[in-house]
């Protein structure tokens, strides 16, 4: 990663969350989740080594990350005390950086390099949440995706460098609500490319 390249921006890993095998069911909170390159989170069942239907390459949705200053923001907007941990049903959420503006650049959490590739589109599963939550996350405020560069572990409280830019900001298809929700069976069994590291 190139450090004239970044802009310097401080954040951390506030709380770590895997989905459960059961859709809708309530995210668990963790400690450390191991990231695998071209796969995503080892252990997590809706999103692990899912290929991507169009092209039969690894889905570029593997992870989700979202600041908890947006997270408070929205409950000040819909008269909440606070949004607890893991209800957006994102894997990570952070402290103290801003996610979107980071679209197209490396990121390093502890052990693991990350791309952030688009914002996350918001589906209906978080007026479940809170009636008028989905409409307060769109234009860019429910956080952002990510697919894994780098294999390796992530803890609460790990540090977030930003590393260099790869592609110019975007937002795929598979950033939708089709992928997003998990609808549709999962496809496992990915092959490994090139290591990009």
């Amino acid at each position: 990663m190139s450090a004239t390249a970044s802009p310097v921006l401080p954040g951390r890993v506030a709380s770590l969350h895997l989905h459960p095998p059961q859709p809708g069911a309530p995210l668990q909170c963790v400690e450390a989740i191991e990231v695998i390159e071209a796969k995503g989170i080892l252990g997590e069942p809706r999103y692990f080594g899912r290929l991507s239907r169009d092209n039969g390459q690894p889905n570029r949705r593997q992870i989700s990350l979202i600041e908890r200053e947006q997270l408070a923001e929205h409950a000040a907007g819909l008269r909440l005390q606070s949004i607890p941990p893991g209800e957006v049903r994102a894997n990570i959420e952070t402290l103290g950086i801003n996610l979107v503006a980071l679209v197209g650049r490396e990121v390093q959490l502890g052990q693991a390099l990350l791309l952030i590739y688009a914002a996350r589109e918001p589906c209906a599963k978080m007026d479940a949440v809170c009636r008028g939550l989905r409409e307060r996350m769109t234009n860019n405020r429910q956080g952002v995706l990510a697919q894994v560069l780098r294999s390796g572990k992530i803890r609460v409280g790990d540090s977030i460098t930003v590393g260099n830019l790869i592609s110019p900001p975007s937002n795929p298809s598979p950033a939708g609500s089709g992928h997003e929700t998990g609808d549709g069976p999962p496809t496992h069994s990915v092959k490994h490319g090139a290591k990009n590291q």
